[in-house]
């Protein structure tokens, strides 16, 4: 009999993260912020409870045509979380390099522990097939397994064959850890053994401790990746200039541009996000003002020099950080956001004063919901103009530029540095 001095605390975990999306539907980011459990494992061990289950989310189309190759018929519903339990062991078996041993003992132990002891047989004779031939089993599978058609054949249309692939490689990889500061930027690369990037921002590894690394408690920088930092800075020179951010929370953005200067009003239509940007500043010791509406029926008491907005997006460019968006988003999500995002660039457009700026920017490389949601814009109104974007604006990454002059990241750029989130922005003027 297994005891539960037997059971791995960072696999129990995993597997709980790794149910909670799949089972329940929950966004992983808030798996990971309301698990007790989590938060009471070692640094190191919580690393690893993340880094498995981020990984069988990610992998999970390879891992499935692994499993499913040595199961002689389907696993009934009470057996899903035995299967979500051989996942985790063939994630880190193929995947994390985790002796095949420690992988399929643990598996077994948790299938036990789990009141699941009826699949322990099977569990047990299909994870040490997988530990003597499954390497070999993956090798005949492809990294856009893991992706839903239509958004693999979206890649296809937009970006090419060659490009799709590259995207769907790099959207799996583990992401390093990007911050902004707003000040001494040398000095806080020293202090975190980080890199700076051409774009600026500070790249290190991460190991899944970010709370207890050097200035975070005191609010000397904020986590956001090095292509989510290169909208605000389109706007240009902010200083002492009204800019109104639309759909601000959680606030790395919205610290950007209080940092270069700018009078901000964040405008989110979510309460407990925006408590969650409040907290954010508070952190650094910055200050908005924050007003909690629909920015499609709000608008400031007269025009303003700029607007940021980032509506909501299917986010597909960032799956290397939430891999959860591989299992809740669909095609018809696609249709439904760009009406939501035509919507609200329409509003944003009514906020912004003759001469300035208007910056519309998502995390998502569908198309539909970047530059055709532009080129529509464009198409109906006389009033706004595309301003180019130019490369030293971007680190001199000149592959992120358009033809167009926009900003287009995808996951395949920058891959010798670690690569980048899919980002799409475009800069406009009104006349």
């Amino acid at each position: 009999m297994s005891t539960a001095n037997d059971v791995s605390a960072a696999r129990s975990v995993a597997f709980d993260l790794v149910r909670a999306v799949l089972a329940n539907g929950k966004p992983y980011e808030d798996a990971l912020a309301v698990h007790d459990g989590l938060r009471r494992l070692p640094g190191r061990d919580k690393g690893f409870a993340r880094l498995i289950s981020a990984t069988t989310l990610r992998r999970l189309g390879q891992i499935d045509l692994v499993i499913n190759g040595y199961l002689e018929k389907p696993l009934p519903k009470s057996g899903e979380a035995a299967r979500d339990l051989m996942r985790i062991a063939t994630a880190e078996m193929l995947f994390l390099g985790v002796a095949p041993h420690a992988a399929v003992d643990s598996a077994v132990t948790l299938v036990e522990s789990r009141k699941l002891a009826k699949f322990k047989g099977l569990a047990n004779a299909v994870l040490r097939k997988i530990a003597r031939e499954g390497r070999e089993k993956l090798a005949s599978t492809s990294a856009t397994a893991n992706f839903p058609d239509w958004m693999v054949e979206s890649w296809v249309a937009a970006y090419g064959e060659t490009e799709a692939e590259a995207i769907a490689e790099a959207s799996l990889r583990e992401p390093p850890l990007d911050v902004s500061v707003s000040e001494d930027v040398a000095g806080w690369a020293k202090r975190l053994g980080a890199e700076i990037l051409p774009t600026g921002s500070l790249r290190r590894a991460f190991d899944g401790a970010v709370p207890e690394l050097p200035g975070f408690a005191d609010g000397k920088w904020w986590v956001q990746d090095a292509a989510a930092a290169l909208p605000a800075k389109l706007l240009g020179d902010v200083a002492g200039k009204r800019v109104v951010e639309l759909c601000a929370a959680p606030g790395g953005k919205t610290a950007q541009l209080i940092a270069a200067g700018a009078k901000v009003t964040a405008v989110d239509r979510s309460a407990p996000r925006l408590r969650r940007l409040e907290r954010n500043l508070t952190r650094l010791g910055m200050s908005a003002r924050v007003v909690i509406e629909d920015a499609t029926k709000w608008r400031p008491k007269s025009p303003v020099d700029a607007v940021l907005l980032d509506p909501p997006c299917t986010s597909s460019g960032t799956i290397r950080r939430h891999p959860d968006i591989l299992h809740s988003k669909n095609a018809v999500d696609v249709e439904t956001l760009a009406g939501i995002q035509k919507g609200l660039l329409s509003a944003a457009a009514e906020m912004v004063k003759p001469g300035g700026t208007l910056v519309y920017c998502t995390c998502s490389i569908q198309p539909a919901e970047g530059e055709d949601v532009i080129n529509a814009f464009l198409g109906a109104r006389d009033d706004f103009v595309r301003n180019p974007i130019s490369a030293d604006e971007v680190g001199g990454l000149t592959e992120v530029i358009t033809e167009a002059g926009d900003l287009r990241t995808l996951p395949s750029h920058f891959t010798k540095g670690g690569g980048l989130d899919g980002f799409y922005a475009a800069r406009l003027t009104r006349a």
